[in-house]
């Protein structure tokens, strides 16, 4: 077994006081999945899971971020976050990650660093996948507060997520009765052609389609079949309200 506090000291040691935070994470969690895949594969956990474990870790950093922005942490949030966990790692790994969300929920999350971290190892879809997941943190009361809403303003931008994409993001969340939300779903003007809609539906399909994120487990999974029903059903209103074939 891989100590923790050997990987959080290394951390620190190479890469200061995140690498910290991110060797003790990974540690606790390689240890978790190593035991886990044992189990099901009679032997050795190989290297993706320890990828895996560094992105629990940024996941964690980030939603303690998340749930603090407005300066509390509601009840709404942290059901969603341990719905979230246990779906995509299992009950052992998500008791063990929301026990260090309680402690980071304490601490001062260097947000900047972290996001540079997860945009050097992670894809764009991947990123965006994470940045819908701390949409629906900040949206999990039914409202968004001015600092949540900064909060995700400056983590899209530290991800590198496209202005669009994060519009579009956004628009997933909007009321019902806002009028234009399912143009910017699709990452495209009211006043596009027809042929233009088409057009971005098929690239937002692409884009948003669950294989994109199908490694990063089940419930990623689930939240890009939400987000490719989405731009669907935008697509398919549009259609409507323009009479299209």
């Amino acid at each position: 077994m891989v100590s923790p506090w050997i990987t959080g000291a290394l951390g620190w040691a190479f890469f200061g006081p995140l690498g910290g935070l991110f060797g003790y994470a990974a540690g606790s969690l390689f240890n978790s999945a190593s035991r886990a895949a044992a189990q099901a594969q009679g032997g050795p956990q190989a290297g993706p899971g320890a990828a895996r474990n560094d992105f629990m870790a940024s996941l964690l950093a980030l939603t303690a971020a998340m749930m603090k922005a407005d300066g509390r942490a509601t009840k709404a949030e942290l059901e969603v976050v341990k719905h979230f966990f246990a779906a995509q790692f299992g009950r052992h790994m998500a008791a063990q990650a929301l026990q260090m969300l309680r402690d980071l929920l304490q601490k001062d999350i260097p947000v900047g660093p972290v996001c540079a971290q997860i945009r050097m190892n992670m894809n764009y879809s991947q990123r965006m996948a994470l940045l819908h997941f701390l949409f629906s943190i900040a949206h999990a009361d039914g409202e968004l507060h001015p600092a949540e809403d900064r909060l995700l303003s400056r983590l899209a931008s530290g991800l590198g997520i496209h202005a669009a994409d994060i519009r579009s993001i956004a628009a997933m969340f909007a009321p019902k009765a806002d009028p234009d939300a399912d143009y910017r779903v699709l990452e495209v003007s009211p006043d596009a052609s027809d042929e233009e809609v088409r057009r971005a539906y098929r690239r937002m399909s692409m884009k948003h389609h669950p294989d994109k994120v199908a490694h990063l487990g089940a419930e990623f999974q689930k939240t890009a079949t939400k987000k490719f029903q989405r731009v669907n059903a935008a697509y398919a209103a549009i259609k409507k309200s323009r009479g299209m074939a």
